[in-house]
């Protein structure tokens, strides 16, 4: 089996992409959320999530960089932390290596222009353009988490080859 990296969407909305060293899409998953949370809030299950990039036989993780944004509000700034912490440990734990990546840095590579208008079908399409043999995968306007969490991982292997 060849090396393959992770591309990581933190959000509860978000995707885990598994692709080759060579930017082959090997598969995409939703990630793994369950409403188990205070007043049934959805959060990320670290058990779900462990499987899945236990699984993936993945020796590195790009994921996207969050943090608290202007104007949100102290739930939503709390559950993206959290997202975050479940997957930077589910990947330490399983020896996985982390990199972040900043929103305007991957769009950036994978040129999908700055700001937040279409930027979610801007990702959506260029998915599609790229691996036009899975475009299924992107098709419906959910599948944004998947698009981006792909395009990380294209934007991390970009990266760690001077691109």
């Amino acid at each position: 089996m060849s090396a393959r990296v992770l591309g990581i969407d933190i959000g509860i909305v978000g995707a885990v992409a598994i692709l080759s060293r060579a930017g082959e899409l090997v598969s995409i998953l939703d990630m793994p959320v369950l409403a188990d949370g205070p007043a049934g809030r959805r959060s990320v299950n670290a058990p779900l999530l462990a499987q899945i990039i236990s699984e993936s036989s993945a020796t590195a993780a790009f994921v996207e960089f969050v943090a608290a944004r202007p104007g949100e509000g102290a739930t939503g700034a709390f559950s993206f932390g959290r997202s975050r912490v479940v997957v930077e440990g589910v990947c330490g734990a399983l020896g996985v290596s982390v990199k972040f990546i900043t929103p305007p840095t991957w769009k950036r590579c994978v040129g999908i222009p700055p700001g937040k208008d279409g930027a979610k079908d801007a990702a959506r399409s260029e998915a599609i353009r790229r691996w036009p043999g899975q475009a299924a995968l992107f098709g419906r306007v959910k599948d944004d988490g998947r698009a981006e969490a792909a395009l990380i991982a294209v934007a991390g292997l970009a990266r760690e080859a001077g691109r």
